[in-house]
């Protein structure tokens, strides 16, 4: 799917750099470099002011560049902050702003080296993030997609997960579907985590086998640049009573969740439907993480579903939903779905039924 040309528009941020008494803003992201100008590559800078922009790169993407970027673009060979530097007194840019959270400190200290007197540089948040967290109609249908490919890629590899398998089989299974379907990648590293690791949120794959009981699989793919994301939880044999009211607990937690995502709702008033369930439970200290986060081009973006989030919801904003307990020495349950905010409410992106599957 290309990109949609209806969007450049907001290369220039000229609405942006004036209010910050800016000249210009240095855009050094590259998922914030893809947003504005549809730049798939490794390797770029964007200069952008009121009224132009200027994309730099290197000579790996001379032509990758001129094909997806539609503002002038300069070819750099070496370090691309030089180039950047010479354009400034070009365009008369006198307050630069810059990307404080994605600029690299040696970066940093290699512009502030450089710049001819005069120009000043001006740190700023998450400008172009706050941009990114609505989504257009040609972005929620690429999340869309990539919901639908990653639920295929599980049901795909479901019937072929049985004991003995180690977590990293698994994992590699179902990456590789991925690809088969269609995907660029996987959008994070796949979590399987089987029996008592399924209490570890973040645990990596590894040479641990699967036996009966808990197995947590975390899984998304990226397809035509966008993420979706995914958590479901298997039981290998018969679960046993305190598993089913756990996983129980945990469903209840995340349907109340998805049921307060509207417009005009803050992150942290979803965050808190979903803790007063498993507070209700005595599992609150088992909730050991936010219940949620924003995707799009990047796996995690703005806004965090989560106890301080302040952010209203707003129709076009694609968020997940994930409360999840975890108990040590025994194991944990997590249940995610890809949402749309929309106007009346929400949709669950996720076709893949939450109920505890038994193999």
């Amino acid at each position: 799917m290309p990109d949609n040309p209806a969007r450049r528009h907001r290369i220039r941020l000229g609405a942006e750099v004036a209010p910050n008494k800016l000249d210009a803003l240095l855009v050094s992201s590259l998922p914030n470099i893809r947003y504005l100008t549809g730049f798939t590559g490794s390797n770029g800078m964007l200069l952008a002011m009121p009224d132009r922009a200027v994309f730099f790169t290197d000579p790996r993407y001379e032509i990758q560049a001129a094909r997806e970027v539609d503002c002038p673009v300069r070819v750099c060979k070496g370090p691309l902050i030089p180039k950047v530097v010479a354009a400034l007194g070009r365009y008369h840019v006198r307050r630069l702003g810059f990307e404080k959270a994605r600029l690299s400190f040696e970066a940093y200290e290699h512009l502030k080296r450089s710049l001819p007197l005069g120009v000043s540089l001006h740190p700023l948040g998450p400008l172009v993030e706050t941009h990114r967290m609505v989504k257009s109609e040609d972005e929620i249908e690429r999340i869309r997609r990539s919901v639908l490919l990653n639920s295929r890629a599980f049901e795909e590899v479901l019937p072929c997960i049985r004991p003995g398998m180690r977590e990293g089989e698994v994992a590699a299974e179902l990456e590789y579907r991925m690809r088969l379907l269609g995907a660029e990648k996987p959008s994070f590293d796949t979590i399987v985590a089987a029996g008592a690791r399924s209490a570890l949120p973040h645990a990596q794959a590894g040479p641990e086998r699967l036996q009966a009981g808990l197995t947590l699989i975390d899984m998304g793919a990226m397809l035509g640049g966008y993420a979706s994301d995914m958590t479901r939880v298997l039981h290998l044999g018969r679960a046993s009573r305190k598993v089913r009211e756990l996983y129980q607990a945990v469903l209840e937690s995340q349907l109340a969740a998805v049921d307060a995502v509207r417009p005009g709702v803050s992150g942290h008033s979803v965050d808190r439907a979903a803790r007063q369930v498993l507070k209700a439970r005595g599992l609150d200290k088992a909730f050991v993480h936010s219940t949620g986060h924003g995707l799009g081009l990047e796996i995690h973006e703005p806004p965090r579903i989560g106890r301080k989030e302040k952010t209203t919801l707003e129709p076009g904003m694609t968020i997940t939903i994930e409360p999840g307990a975890y108990l040590g020495g025994f194991g944990g349950v997590r249940i995610e779905d890809t949402v749309l905010v929309t106007t009346t409410g929400h949709e669950v992106l996720t076709p893949t039924p939450k109920e505890l599957r038994e193999l």
